[in-house]
């Protein structure tokens, strides 16, 4: 079955799996991890790289060639620090996109939604091609798109927790009242994760933890990338409706002695 690419802001990309950059074991884990993942678009965060290239820097084992960078502001606490190291990256050349994060809660990383659609605003007002990372909260979606954001990113669970998505009741309204992209982002922790959220019809995942934090991320990383194809393809397909009782595969109309 022919699938159209995923497209953000007039870009399109072949893979709906968008994968991290931090935790691995190593740099040359990461490298592989990247490469079976089979991803075009790797996240990194703006506080957490030698941006001046003084010294040896993350991004020096990415491909970006290869890669499309979108950087984050993981670590932004309030609308400014946010907006603030989002500048940092474009100035820094990386890209004038940007994965927004302004987290509200330092237990639960939650974000701050509020503050998330005022750094939105004032991103977008300068050029910005902002994909915020949200709650499952369909208002909040709402206000992001009508902010300018160019997808919404609402998380499955926690960060970092592998919970899978818990509340797929709420990823499907965000996804039927959307006119940007879906994509979650955290939470998943392996592969059937990311097939249960790509069979509600999202439009990508985001992870970093469920690959980077696996006793083997290269072949987690590959797993991720069979199961966004293969929960995408399901949900193109169109499942069966479920029912409380049996049907049979073989009906006995037309069987002789029926």
């Amino acid at each position: 079955m022919a699938d159209s690419p995923l497209v953000i802001a007039g870009r399109p990309f072949r893979s709906r799996l968008i994968v991290g950059t931090g935790k691995y074991p190593s740099n040359a884990i990461m490298v592989r991890a990247h490469e079976a993942s089979g991803a075009e678009m790797v996240t990194v965060a703006v506080r957490r790289v030698e941006l001046n290239r003084s010294r040896e820097s993350l991004l020096d084992h990415i491909d970006t060639e290869r890669y499309f960078l979108l950087p984050n502001t993981a670590g932004c606490y309030t609308a400014d620090d946010a907006v603030r190291a989002a500048r940092l990256g474009r100035e820094a050349g990386l890209s004038n996109w940007v994965k927004l994060e302004v987290i509200g809660d330092e237990k639960t990383l939650f974000p701050d939604n509020e503050a998330l659609v005022e750094a939105t605003r004032i991103l977008v007002g300068e050029g910005f091609v902002v994909l915020p990372y949200t709650n499952d909260d369909p208002v909040t979606c709402r206000k992001l798109e009508d902010a300018g954001a160019a997808a919404v990113m609402p998380l499955g669970a926690p960060i970092g927790s592998g919970l899978g998505v818990q509340n797929p009741n709420n990823i499907g309204l965000i996804q039927e009242a959307a006119g940007v992209p879906v994509i979650v982002d955290a939470g998943v922790g392996t592969a059937s994760d990311a097939a249960v959220a790509m069979e509600l019809g999202i439009d990508g995942v985001l992870m970093n933890t469920g690959i980077a934090g696996a006793d083997d991320p290269v072949a987690m990383a590959e797993a991720m990338k069979l199961a966004v194809r293969a929960g995408r393809l399901a949900h193109l397909a169109g499942r069966i409706p479920r029912k409380r009782y049996a049907t049979a595969s073989s009906p006995l109309e037309g069987v002789v002695g029926s």
